[in-house]
C-alpha cells in the first residue's frame, strides 16, 4: 500500500473524528468484532542455507498452520476477547498439537482496569494467567493510509521480545545467560480514530483508536473484516478455569518442564 502523509494538524483530525462520533461516545452498548489474518515469515537460519528450494517449500507447507492464522477480537469500549480460529492441518487432517502448547490462548483485556486474563494449556494442564497489560510507549508518527473503509494513522514502539511472547518457547531459551542483553522488538501499528477505543489484537493496545494492522518481528496482523454493533449481542466472558499464575511464573514453568524433557531424553540416549 502507498502511504499518504498528513498535511492537516493532528489535533484537528482528532477533534473532527471525535466530533463525528458523538453517537459512538454516548452509546452504552457499543460493541464490535474484528477478524485478523496473521502471517509470519519462516526463519530457517543456518540450517536453511543447506536446504534446497524444494525442501524449504515442503517445510513451509507443513508449517502453514503455524505461519498463517486467523484471529477474532470481540470488543466493547473497555473490554476485549482475542482468540484464534482453530484450523485442521491440511496434510495430516489433525490439529497442530505441538504448536498448540506454545500458542497464544484466549485472551481477555480490560484497558480501564489495566487487566489481562489469558488461558494457556500446556501439555494437558490448563493455566489461568492473570497479570497487568503489557506496557507500550507509543510514538505517534505523521503517516496515514487507508485500510478498507478506515483512515489509519501510524504509531511505533519498542518492547522486550520475551515479554511480547511470554507464552512461547524455543530451545534457545534454555541456553540463556542471566543478565544478558535484553532483545528488543520493533512494533509498527496502524490505528483508526473512527473507532476511538484503546483496543487491538494480541498484546497491542493503548492507542486512541482501534489497531487494524500491526507488525512485530517476523509477524504481521491485518484486520480483514470489521463488524460494528452487530444485530446479535456479543457477550465478552472473562476466562475463569485454570491454575492461577502470573506471566513470569508461567514462563518459568514452561522452561522448567522443557528442560526436564530434554534431560530425560538425554538419559534415555545414554
Amino acid at each position: 500500500m502507498i502511504l499518504n502523509f498528513i498535511f492537516t494538524p493532528l489535533f484537528i483530525l482528532f477533534f473532527s473524528f471525535f466530533e463525528n462520533n458523538n453517537e459512538f461516545e454516548t452509546a452504552q452498548e457499543f460493541q464490535g468484532k474484528a477478524y485478523y489474518f496473521s502471517k509470519s515469515k519462516m526463519e530457517l537460519g543456518a540450517w536453511g542455507a543447506r536446504m534446497s528450494e524444494a525442501q524449504k517449500k515442503q517445510i513451509k507447507n507443513r508449517l502453514k498452520n503455524r505461519l498463517e492464522k486467523t484471529y477474532i477480537l470481540t470488543f466493547n469500549k473497555f473490554e476485549s476477547l482475542f482468540y484464534e480460529e482453530e484450523k485442521v492441518d491440511a496434510i495430516s487432517g489433525a490439529t497442530d498439537s505441538w504448536g498448540s502448547n506454545f500458542s497464544r490462548g484466549k485472551q481477555y483485556k480490560n484497558v480501564n482496569e489495566n487487566r489481562l486474563v489469558q488461558v494457556q494449556e500446556f501439555y494437558g494442564k490448563k493455566f489461568l494467567v492473570k497479570d497487568e497489560l503489557q506496557t507500550l510507549e507509543w510514538k505517534m508518527e505523521s503517516e496515514s493510509k487507508q485500510i478498507g473503509d478506515y483512515l489509519c494513522f501510524k504509531a511505533t514502539a519498542v518492547a522486550p521480545t520475551n515479554e511480547l511472547g511470554w507464552f512461547n518457547f524455543s530451545w534457545g531459551d534454555l541456553n540463556e545467560v542471566e543478565n544478558q542483553e535484553i532483545k528488543l522488538t520493533a512494533i509498527e501499528a496502524w490505528y483508526t480514530l473512527q473507532i476511538p477505543i484503546q483496543q487491538g489484537p494480541a498484546e497491542y493496545w493503548g492507542l486512541p483508536g482501534l489497531i487494524l494492522e500491526v507488525s512485530a518481528g517476523n509477524t504481521t496482523m491485518l484486520c480483514s473484516q470489521l463488524v460494528i454493533n452487530p444485530s446479535n449481542v456479543i457477550e465478552i466472558k472473562i476466562p475463569e478455569k485454570g491454575k492461577e499464575i502470573n506471566k513470569l511464573d508461567y514462563n518459568k514453568t514452561i522452561k522448567s518442564k522443557m528442560l526436564e524433557m530434554r534431560n530425560n531424553r538425554g538419559r534415555r540416549r545414554g
